[in-house]
């Protein structure tokens, strides 16, 4: 088999050779910076590391090879049916992001490391959920991302993938739940208010029995107390008058009457 190996490479070769310089089409490549080439000759991986970036040979009916993408990459986590500690069904939606740092094991150790990444994602959040119970999947989604980014990381190390970050977007509620939740968060409002309520009064009546032992113990303070009280009936009396409004023609009217009466009164004391 070696010898076979051999011929066909050197026929390979040959033929490059022969059809030189048309052969330099279909023997270099290119590939980008963000890319890498898996190279392939006769079904078996060439020694070295993945080629690339720029320019590489390949020999026409002997090499195959594989483009690899470095760059991050990311894939949604459908809606997880999932069902926490204290027994309660949740659905969490994530987004997982990732990158291949050994193109050799991306291509060689699995068939899609892309597909199985997004599989193994899947199981990982719902196991995750649940140990949890429903309060911490809603407090602690942080904490929760990055233990799932932890595990996913363990696992496809040996695919050459990397789990950079994992993101939980969404934790849907069943719709009874959801009520009971509002219920339950209005009930305790209602009872801090009712609480902050009776510290208030509380709070009045001690300042009331402290006023009543400052009168006891002195007299004067209540006469005080008695006067200052009619004052202040006083002014309220009094910002309550109203002053009505008289005509301007009117009030002339009534002055110059008044003049032409006097007027008459004082000639007819005269005469």
């Amino acid at each position: 088999m070696r010898c076979v190996e051999i011929f066909l490479v050197s026929m390979s070769f040959l033929l490059c050779c022969i059809t030189f310089p048309f052969s330099l089409c279909v023997c270099l490549k290119i590939v980008a910076e963000y890319e890498r080439a898996v190279i392939f000759r006769l079904g078996k991986l060439r020694s070295g590391e993945a080629r690339g970036p720029g320019l590489f040979f390949i020999l026409p009916c002997v090499d195959e090879y594989v483009n690899v993408d470095l760059r991050t990459n990311h894939f949604d986590v459908p809606a997880q049916e999932g069902l926490t500690k204290d027994s309660v069904t949740i659905w969490v939606d994530a987004v997982v992001y990732y990158k291949v740092v050994k193109p050799l094991l991306a291509v060689t150790a699995v068939v899609n490391y892309s597909t199985s990444t997004s599989l193994l994602a899947m199981t990982t959040l719902r196991n995750i959920i649940g140990t949890k119970s429903l309060a911490e999947v809603l407090a602690d989604r942080d904490s929760i991302a990055q233990k799932i980014a932890v595990i996913l990381d363990k696992a496809t190390g040996p695919w050459g993938v990397k789990v950079e970050r994992v993101e939980i977007t969404d934790v849907r509620l069943p719709q009874q739940l959801q009520k009971a939740m509002a219920a339950e968060a209005e009930a305790t409002r209602e009872a801090k208010a009712k609480i902050i309520a009776a510290e208030g009064e509380l709070k009045a009546s001690k300042a009331l029995k402290q006023a009543a032992d400052v009168i006891v113990e002195s007299p004067t303070a209540l006469q005080l107390k008695n006067f200052a009280l009619k004052l202040t009936q006083k002014k309220l009396r009094f910002s309550s008058f109203a002053i009505p409004r008289i005509n301007r023609s009117l009030l002339t009217t009534i002055i110059s009457t008044i003049t032409t009466f006097l007027i008459i009164f004082i000639q007819f004391s005269s005469a």
